[in-house]
């Protein structure tokens, strides 16, 4: 099935003049699938395969995660290559019924292994570019987040909440308060905002509010349910997940203790004066 993520971006590419073929090579796509995820009305768009193909990888599985191990807690010098491991495989493999033994291709050797070394090294940021984005154009992105107040409402004490939608390139903010936080409010506080503002940012960043964020995971690693996709995909907007510290705290700017009541900068669109 065709996630919900990638018809989103399919359609925002295809929207900033991105042709159908490039689309379908970035996303090693076919151009038909890509076709029918521009034309589905409101991106629900799904795909099932008619046939699913079995893996022979599945007989090797267990012994293919016992050579895995043992070569990741090996020296790195001492480490098998990828084709030892295979010809380990092929040797060690299960016997077939007949008697003759099983075989399995070097790619799904390969492709498995990429994947099992992926799900183990999601702390250690391998291979990923660490930097903090510090300056923004124009119209390039908008931090949305919500706030409780307290106030008094016809001689009562009664707690709101406020929806916070600031434009991280010039720090204008559209603030306003609901009586509850629901996906509904959010959904209005998005469509009032970019009213406010005159125009539609490219991407919006947010933090894990229950409205949009389905599962969170290590890193940035985030999963946004389908009505929430469903209006980025309307105002063709990409979504991305506020920047968090190793301990998933959020990434707090250091800056001077402010009272009560006041609209907190963004450390989602910090300002070069603000580094620490």
């Amino acid at each position: 099935m065709l996630i919900l993520e990638t018809v989103v971006r399919i359609r925002r590419q295809h929207a900033d003049g991105k042709s159908i073929k490039a689309i379908a090579q970035d996303l090693r796509l076919s151009r038909k699938l890509v076709r029918k995820a521009i034309r589905a009305p409101d991106a629900g768009f799904a795909y099932r395969r008619s046939v699913q193909p079995l893996p022979r990888i599945g007989h090797f599985q267990e012994r293919l995660d016992a050579l895995l191990a043992e070569n990741e807690a090996r020296p790195r010098r001492d480490r098998l290559r990828m084709t030892r491991i295979h010809d380990l495989l092929v040797r060690e493999g299960p016997p077939a019924s007949s008697g003759e033994r099983l075989t399995v291709s070097y790619d799904a050797v390969r492709r498995y292994a990429k994947r099992w070394l992926d799900e183990r090294r999601k702390d250690a940021g391998d291979g990923a570019a660490a930097f903090v984005p510090l300056m923004f154009q124009p119209g390039e992105a908008y931090h949305f987040d919500w706030s409780h107040e307290d106030v008094e409402i016809a001689g009562k004490p009664m707690r709101v909440k406020v929806a916070h939608m600031r434009l991280c390139a010039s720090r204008a903010v559209y603030v306003r308060a609901y009586p509850r936080e629901t996906q509904e409010m959010v959904f209005d506080a998005h469509a009032r905002g970019f009213a406010f503002f005159g125009g539609v940012p490219l991407r919006g960043i947010y933090d894990n509010m229950k409205t949009a964020v389905t599962s969170v995971f290590v890193g940035k690693e985030r999963v946004f349910n389908r009505r929430f996709l469903v209006m980025a995909d309307h105002y063709m907007v990409e979504p991305r997940p506020a920047r968090r510290r190793r301990d998933g705290r959020r990434v707090r700017s250091r800056t001077r203790s402010r009272p009560s009541g006041v609209v907190s900068s963004s450390p989602a669109c910090a300002l070069p004066a603000w580094r620490s």
